[in-house]
């Protein structure tokens, strides 16, 4: 519930005392294990949508809550899961502040700071900055395309009213 500035700090001396600064592992592990509230009330509304019945048939089956939702609401929620899974992604992919942070070898910058790096104080080479613009957006777009079906379906599903 707390917005990911609020964290940086405590988990920038974590990583200090980890020896884990400029390195790429501050931003591989996943510090939202938790989720964020928009994955929760994504989950929420889809779950809304499922029928009652296949909770109660699979009870009088005999099977567990962990059950149900292992092999019932998990497998249904496939295009919830592909759509957190494209917008993380994104927003991963976009992060400016962790990775400026975190990294300070020009070798290991992301994308999105190098993309910073072609304005200068007193020239931006707009033709270069577009150019990268458009090679740093491609990966997303490929993945938009190739995902784009569970993408719209889980969007549209859990906004459903059941």
């Amino acid at each position: 519930m707390l917005p990911g500035i609020v964290t940086l700090i405590p988990e920038f001396l974590v990583f200090k005392q980890l020896g884990l600064l400029d390195t790429l592992w501050p931003l591989i592990i996943p510090w939202s294990l938790g989720g964020s509230a928009f994955a929760v009330f994504l989950f929420r509304q889809y779950a809304l949508t499922l029928p009652l019945e296949l909770d109660e048939a699979a009870r009088v089956d005999g099977a567990g809550a962990f059950r149900i939702w292992w092999s019932i609401i998990l497998p249904l929620a496939r295009p919830v899961l592909a759509t957190l899974a494209i917008l993380s992604v994104i927003h991963h992919w976009n992060e400016f502040l962790r990775p400026l942070v975190y990294i300070h070898t020009s070798a290991k910058r992301t994308l999105a700071i190098g993309l910073a790096l072609f304005k200068s104080e007193y020239l931006v080479e707009w033709n270069l900055m577009m150019a990268a613009s458009t090679l740093m957006l491609l990966p997303i777009l490929i993945l938009f395309f190739v995902a784009q079906r569970y993408f719209v379906q889980g969007i549209v599903m859990s906004g459903l009213k059941g």
